[in-house]
């Protein structure tokens, strides 16, 4: 398989259906896990831009916390409780959590000092459990939109049929 990397100069609505076709191609027949997930950070951070980190924190049942999976940028800490920091909230709250400052997050791990927002968004196994999370990094303040957030919903839908095709 070849991927070939896009423009993406497009409305944002038109840039997000570009990249979730994108990430059908990529899952297509591919049924691991750590695979999928490794292809859609990379191809999220190929996409957003003023990002310093892209990558997933996976639920383990075992340990009770969320623990680092595949992701784009330096290193970032290895596991989060249900409601500490962004990712913990979003796990906990089963939503996605925007933060234009993450500096004014109560409780917010600083992982790279550079961040200054974020977005996570639950990733959901088909019994409606929360399987992980999809947690995004800027180094520019209030860099997604609600927008943003809302067609980045969408793209983990498709991790989520990536994920489980036949729970989907």
């Amino acid at each position: 398989m070849s991927f070939q990397p896009v423009s993406y100069d497009t409305s944002l609505e038109k840039s997000y259906h570009t990249l979730c076709q994108q990430a059908k191609a990529l899952f297509s027949g591919e049924n691991d896990p750590t695979a999928n997930l490794a292809n859609a950070s990379a191809l999220l951070n190929q996409f957003l831009s003023n990002v310093n980190w892209v990558g997933f924190y996976i639920w383990s049942e075992a340990e009770n916390e969320l623990v680092l999976g595949p992701f784009q940028g330096l290193p970032a800490c290895n596991r989060i409780t249900p409601g500490k920091g962004v990712c913990g909230t979003a796990y906990e709250k089963k939503q996605t959590v925007r933060v234009e400052d993450v500096h004014a997050f109560p409780g917010h791990i600083a992982c790279d000092a550079a961040s200054q927002s974020e977005v996570v968004v639950p990733l959901f196994t088909p019994e409606k459990e929360v399987y992980g999370v999809l947690d995004i990094d800027s180094p520019v303040l209030n860099r997604f939109s609600e927008q943003e957030a809302f067609f980045l919903r969408q793209f983990a839908d498709e991790i989520e049929k990536g994920l489980f095709p036949s729970g989907n």
